[in-house]
């Protein structure tokens, strides 16, 4: 009997710690679940906030997440910036005006109710010390806040950021007795974030480069990440099998599956497939390359033919315009010919004024002025003719006053 409660003690005891072991993996499973969805918005909003307050130094900065739930996905659509401060000599000393964020996200519930405190980011790169009293901090708002860790500079061709849940396990730290999980995170928009994205990115892109070309150059980027993902799984998988690294099973899992979902290439019909797919984009490409030539003939031929038009009218312009010039000049010369006419018609009055008065000079005292006229009247009225005589001598004044 004493031998059996034994035998149930160890029974039990072995239970327990098969449980305490299953416990954090049940955690971890339940923490896997809720991916992290990261909208463009934040992005931006992250990267202005370093901009503004930490561009040239080697600060962090550091605020609030916003978002909910949904799809069982954890979808990060807002966020804003939180006053931060830590000692660069003692990373255990920080301060965040939590008052601050508690009037924020007041103002932003009033605008949106659906949103809630999800957690928080920080602009690394990498987790520091302090980042797990931080993540306390936020639970008094959030059970399960989320830390997204963003890197404002990227170099490889990755997604600059990474997401974070805190989970219990035993750590060296009396105090904490959490740390930091990772979780899958991607970025994803709504329609109408899309939109807004597409009109941003129009500003940063080529204008000059052509869409075939924007497309080529993302595929470009997309097989170099490819690349370094490869490698990095070949140097995982040398690094087991030489014994450097524990075989983790989930990882080869994922491995398998993904190697299962490649297409099998030594199949007749998908390599048949394959060459009919590129003999039609090869043949779409040459036709739009042909169009596309022609069209560009075309516009010499017509831009020829206008210049050639553009020239001739310039040509008929100049000789009607030497054809007027030569009109106004013959007008000019007309005119000058008038002037003259009206000249030698003056100057031929002058001569019959002055002719006028050489007449009157020699003309006898009856084609005078009246005054004369008059004064030779009383004369005669004494003389020795009388009224005959004054009639004759009236009659031959009038006569060569005629003839004058």
């Amino acid at each position: 009997m004493a031998d059996d409660k034994k035998e149930e003690k160890k029974d039990k005891e072995e239970e327990k710690k098969e449980a305490d072991k299953e416990s954090p993996k049940d955690t971890k499973a339940k923490t896997t679940k809720r991916d992290v969805v990261v909208h463009p918005i934040v992005l931006l909003s992250v990267v202005d906030h370093y901009s503004r307050v930490a561009k040239g130094t080697t600060k962090r900065v550091v605020g609030t997440l916003l978002g909910e739930v949904t799809d069982f996905n954890l979808h990060i659509t807002n966020c804003f910036a939180v006053p931060f401060e830590e000692d660069p000599r003692d990373p255990q000393v920080w301060f965040l005006d939590h008052n601050f964020h508690e009037n924020m996200f007041a103002m932003f519930k009033k605008v949106n109710a659906k949103e809630r405190v999800v957690g928080w980011y920080s602009t690394g790169p990498k987790i520091k010390p302090s980042d797990l009293s931080i993540h306390e901090l936020y639970r008094r708002y959030c059970p399960e806040p989320v830390l997204v860790v963003m890197d404002v500079q990227p170099k490889d061709l990755e997604l600059p950021m990474e997401a974070y849940y805190s989970v219990q396990e035993q750590t060296s730290d009396q105090v904490f007795k959490r740390t930091f999980f990772h979780v899958p995170s991607t970025v994803g928009a709504f329609e109408a974030e899309e939109v807004g994205v597409e009109h941003l990115l129009r500003d940063i892109k080529n204008a000059s480069a052509s869409t075939l070309a924007v497309r080529v150059g993302d595929k470009i980027s997309a097989l170099k990440s490819l690349g370094m993902r490869l490698k990095e799984i070949s140097v995982y998988l040398q690094s087991v099998v030489s014994g450097k690294l524990p075989m983790n099973e989930e990882i080869i899992f994922q491995l398998q599956e993904i190697f299962n979902l490649l297409p099998d290439q030594d199949s007749e019909e998908l390599v048949r497939s394959f060459a009919m797919e590129t003999n039609d984009m090869m043949l779409a490409l040459y036709l739009g390359g042909m169009l596309r030539s022609t069209v560009a003939l075309h516009n010499l031929i017509n831009n020829k033919i206008k210049n050639k038009k553009a020239k001739e009218g310039k040509g008929e312009d100049g000789k009607k315009a030497k054809g007027e010039e030569k009109k106004d000049e013959d007008e000019k010369d007309d005119g000058k010919g008038d002037d003259k006419d009206k000249k030698g018609k003056g100057k031929e009055k002058e001569k019959d004024k002055e002719s006028s008065g050489r007449r009157a000079a020699h003309m006898p005292v009856l084609a005078r002025p009246p005054e004369l006229l008059s004064s030779w009247m009383s004369r005669q009225r004494q003389g020795k003719d009388g009224l005959a005589g004054s009639r004759a001598a009236v009659s031959m004044l009038f006569a060569s006053h005629r003839e004058g």
